[in-house]
């Protein structure tokens, strides 16, 4: 969806997460287990909601006004990823994580970022 070969997110908190300005419109790929919310104006793919992932959002990190504290950590949907695309992210999976790495994940995160 983001015509590239990247598609870069970050997990925000939902409680520190608000929509200030406009009302988003669901788009793209979406179904029950994800729903990808667009500016209704440009249609600028904005954050996403996970089903099951209620306390985090995550949103596309190129829409904060300072991104440059943001690097991948995670690399996922590395099956289907162009096979010269490479990040510097630490953990590399075929698809999702499996919910019971995302402690884990989060935990190293949080140390990464002392």
């Amino acid at each position: 969806m983001s015509s590239s070969a990247f598609s870069l997110t970050a997990m925000i908190p939902s409680s520190g997460f608000k929509v200030t300005e406009g009302k988003p419109v669901i788009g793209g790929l979406h179904g029950p287990q994800q729903q990808h919310y667009f500016c209704a104006y440009c249609m600028t793919w904005m954050f996403t909601r996970i089903e099951g992932v209620d306390a985090f959002v995550n949103v596309r990190p190129s829409l904060f006004d300072d991104h440059s504290w943001f690097v991948p950590f995670v690399e996922t949907m590395t099956k289907e990823k162009l096979s010269w695309a490479q990040t510097p992210a630490l953990y590399h999976y075929e698809a999702f994580p499996p919910l019971e790495d995302y402690e884990k994940l989060m935990g190293e995160f949080a140390r990464q970022m002392e």
